[in-house]
């Protein structure tokens, strides 16, 4: 290649790295950089080869359903699929035996293979709601995998040390736990790493917790005399406890074709830290409109049940449609009123001189309407977290309030309220 690059490809360089590397997630800066700089040389070479690179996904199908949280990388296929790259969904119908051990304490039951094949089935279906089916390379890696001899595992096996498998931090915990560490969970390392080979590939997509694996296919793809693929390495979304990876096995998840009603009240049950970072991760709106929302968040202007509602919308409305989103938004709204809500609450009415909204000194307001004995109380109340409005904990003395709102005191006093 020569060393003088066109103007044009260049830039298109640029562009294409830049949103490439939007929203990545390494576990080091040095692992960055390095990923980094190889990736702008791979972009350049290919553009300069008229050649599109080779990417590729691996999902193990140790479940039937897809969930937003398999969708980060996702996208991130779709999107190298955009700029003209071969974009190839990898089905683990072979790794998914062993089961990926990254990011579990302890050890992954084993799948039955009919079981994977099943989910398998369902896997590709999902998945093409993202990426365009005619121009997506789907394999299976039982293709290279179960074509395998033992002489040559016991050969794949003799480019790494063991000290290379027990000091990651997944299997370090769990030996000075005292738990159990079998050799077939070794195995899904190099498994995946044989992956890379087989498909030659340029780039492969995974969560953070994969870097592990993905490094083990640069070192299998060195050895065989191939470009050691790129890690392209994005955040791991949280589930809907706000804790935990978003997972099938923990419950936590939303899954992409679960029934409207089903996300849409998912969604809402979210914790109020983690809302940024599911539009962040978990939908397809663009940087500035979360960027805004966020904004609205810290300052105060935008509600977190606000929040919440535009989350789960845009949820449902990328895989059911807006008109779906919208029905869930006032079936899920007509649930919650019927069973958070009595039907007979008292009114407290506020005099809003004409304005939608109106701040007011909670201690004050709370012993106007004898929700409190005393101001002292009220702002003890409010200060213990016992004070909701519209089912949102208020801990502000001074608030933000609007007629129509539901106030709730304790677990027993509730009062909507009115203008005056």
């Amino acid at each position: 290649m020569s060393d003088q690059i066109p103007t044009e490809i260049a830039a298109e360089v640029e562009r294409q790295h830049a949103l490439i590397m939007r929203g990545t997630a390494y576990g080091d800066e040095g692992t960055r950089r390095v990923m980094d700089r190889e990736l702008r040389q791979r972009l350049t070479e290919s553009l300069m080869e008229k050649r599109p690179l080779r990417v590729y996904l691996g999902v193990d199908p140790t479940s039937p359903d897809l969930h937003i949280g398999h969708c980060v990388t996702l996208r991130k296929l779709a999107l190298f699929q955009q700029l003209g790259h071969q974009s190839i969904l990898l089905i683990g119908d072979f790794t998914g035996l062993v089961g990926d051990p990254s990011d579990k304490d302890s050890l992954r039951p084993m799948q039955a293979a009919e079981i994977l094949n099943r989910n398998a089935a369902t896997y590709r279906e999902q998945a093409y709601k993202l990426l365009d089916p005619e121009r997506t390379e789907v394999r299976r890696n039982s293709e290279w995998l179960g074509e395998m001899s033992f002489g040559d595992v016991v050969h794949l096996a003799s480019n790494f040390t063991v000290q290379q498998f027990t000091g990651r931090d997944t299997f370090k915990n769990r030996i000075d736990g005292g738990q159990p560490v079998y050799v077939h969970e070794f195995m899904y390392g190099l498994m995946q790493g044989y992956d890379a080979v087989a498909l030659k590939a340029d780039i492969q997509l995974g969560g953070t917790d994969q870097t592990f694996n993905i490094m083990c296919g640069r070192t299998l793809q060195e050895r065989q005399e191939q470009h050691a693929q790129i890690a392209v390495l994005t955040p791991i979304l949280v589930g809907t406890d706000g804790k935990q990876r978003m997972s099938k096995s923990t419950g936590n998840y939303i899954g992409i074709d679960e029934p409207a009603n089903s996300q849409y009240g998912k969604a809402m049950s979210i914790p109020d830290d983690v809302i940024v970072r599911f539009f962040d991760y978990g939908t397809n709106l663009a940087d500035d409109e979360v960027d805004q929302i966020e904004a609205g968040l810290k300052s105060g202007a935008l509600k977190p049940m606000d929040a919440k509602r535009h989350l789960a919308r845009a949820i449902v409305s990328e895989w059911h449609g807006e008109e779906e989103a919208i029905a869930a938004e006032e079936r899920w709204t007509r649930t919650f009123s019927q069973r958070s809500v009595p039907e007979d609450i008292p009114e407290a009415a506020i005099d809003f001189a004409g304005a939608d909204q109106l701040e007011v000194s909670l201690p004050i307001f709370l012993h106007e309407i004898g929700a409190a004995a005393s101001r002292a109380e009220a702002k003890r109340l409010v200060t213990q977290g016992a004070v909701r409005i519209d089912d949102e904990v208020v801990k502000e003395q001074a608030v933000e309030i609007r007629s129509g709102a539901v106030l709730r005191v304790g677990r027993r006093k509730w009062y909507r309220i009115v203008a005056s």
